[in-house]
């Protein structure tokens, strides 16, 4: 089987699935189409971020994570207003 390459955006909102919207880990897996194991070690690796305990990524500050939530907020209002 032909080993599967999937951007690090695709990761991060695969584990978010799980991480923040409650999924067990076998229906984000499924969901996403990614191996139960890999599926964990992405949300592993998300938690991991968000603690700011991953060497190669800086932690995600309280002001970062409101940010982004923000812009989100933001994209959403400003689609429901083009309707």
């Amino acid at each position: 089987m032909k080993k599967r390459n999937f951007s690090a955006e695709f990761k991060r909102e695969s584990a978010q699935l799980v991480v923040d919207q409650n999924y067990t880990v076998a229906d984000a897996a499924k969901a996403m189409d990614a191996g139960l194991s890999t599926m964990t070690r992405w949300v592993k690796q998300l938690r991991d971020a968000r603690q700011g305990k991953t060497p190669e990524a800086s932690p995600i500050t309280p002001e970062q994570i409101e940010i982004r939530e923000l812009r989100k907020k933001l994209q959403r209002i400003e689609m429901e207003n083009e309707i």
